[in-house]
């Protein structure tokens, strides 16, 4: 939890106080109201995220973590143009409301305040809280959300500089090959081995560009009251324009990947006898609904899914040994999770 502390300005290694924001919020978001308790959300690992209260609501608050920070990562300014651009288009976001950049920022680093949106978010995939039909309205929603948001015609929502041209996969091994070289703390062969598999297999551009959400997957969507309907889709600092199937990819990683261990996935579990789909059922569901043909080589996408994850914790983790984690308790438990990841990667570039 964070509270009012000091007056003034902060230096970019202190955590946010009501003093500071309540003049900023006064000036930038009118009829906010007057900030009485600032709160850090226990989820999250990069972008610290507040809940906000004010004497006349709520609101959330996220910003960039503090100390040093990789090149490239931690962009809120994007986060705040795509939902900002998004919400016009009519897509399930947060209304954001103000964006204060590094340089105006009384917090010493950037950061936006967005609306709070009510409703429910499921930590656990194999959503235990629900029953069998509750569960598969549930993973039809995030199918039918997400082919919605590759459905957007990026320059019809002003976003059509939002990232470079070019081969999408090329691009992003090339930048998490040097984000997770940048971070490492130990060599690890399966990454190695990884990552010299991917360079080989990269495909050819095949000329789908749509706004790719980065990180698509289960806690980062608000649901309504009946689990059947996706209210807000959150966390969008991995946005880029990109190939659908990355974000597709992303999220059929969770099939493969272990329910125990901490790590989240459905792998041995009976999802039938949960009325949870298949990952060929899900994926031809969102097939459909795009009207696209068969994926060929779907394993190069799965397996440079795992390698993306993991070069993403590998920064985790080095911002925890560095001492400007969001939460260190679960950077270490990521440590953990990388070799798992990295050896299912490779698990998965053998089945092509």
């Amino acid at each position: 939890m964070a509270v009012a502390g000091s007056n003034g300005a902060m230096s970019p290694s202190a955590e946010p106080t009501l003093s500071a924001l309540a003049p900023w919020l006064l000036e930038h978001v009118p009829g906010a109201g007057r900030p009485r308790r600032l709160v850090k959300f226990d989820a999250g690992q990069s972008n610290p995220t507040y809940r906000l209260e004010t004497d006349v609501g709520v609101l959330v608050l996220r910003a960039k973590p503090p100390g040093p920070l990789l090149p490239s990562a931690h962009q809120v300014e994007r986060e705040y143009r795509a939902m900002a651009a998004l919400r016009r288009a009519g897509f399930p976001v947060p209304r954001v409301l103000a964006l204060a950049s590094d340089e105006d920022s009384p917090i010493g680093r950037a950061f936006y305040v967005m609306e709070h949106v009510a409703g429910r978010i499921f930590w656990d995939p194999a959503l235990p809280e629900l029953g069998p039909q509750e569960r598969a309205h549930v993973y039809d929603a995030m199918n039918a959300t997400l082919a919605a948001l590759h459905r957007i015609d990026p320059a019809a929502v002003g976003l059509q500089d939002f990232g470079k041209p070019g081969n999408y996969f090329a691009r992003q091994f090339s930048r998490w090959s040097r984000q997770y070289r940048a971070a490492r703390l130990a060599p690890n062969a399966d990454m190695d081995r990884l990552s010299s598999w991917l360079e080989r297999h990269l495909p050819a551009d095949d000329g789908q560009v749509a706004l790719v959400h980065g990180d698509w997957r289960l806690d980062n969507m608000i649901f309504d009251t009946a689990a059947s309907r996706v209210v807000a889709v959150l966390d969008w600092e991995l946005a880029t324009l990109g190939h659908p199937l990355a974000d597709l990819a992303y999220q059929c990683m969770q099939w493969r990947l272990p329910h125990d261990a901490g790590m989240r996935g459905l792998g041995g579990l009976d999802r039938r006898a949960l009325g949870l789909p298949t990952e060929g059922d899900y994926v031809a569901r969102y097939l459909a609904r795009r009207g696209l043909d068969a994926v060929a080589d779907w394993p190069f996408y799965i397996a440079f899914s795992f390698f993306r994850l993991a070069a993403i914790l590998e920064g985790v983790v080095r911002r925890a040994h560095d001492g400007n984690a969001s939460n260190p308790e679960t950077a270490r438990r990521y440590a953990r999770a990388i070799p798992i990841l990295a050896r299912m990667g490779v698990e998965a570039a053998a089945e092509m």
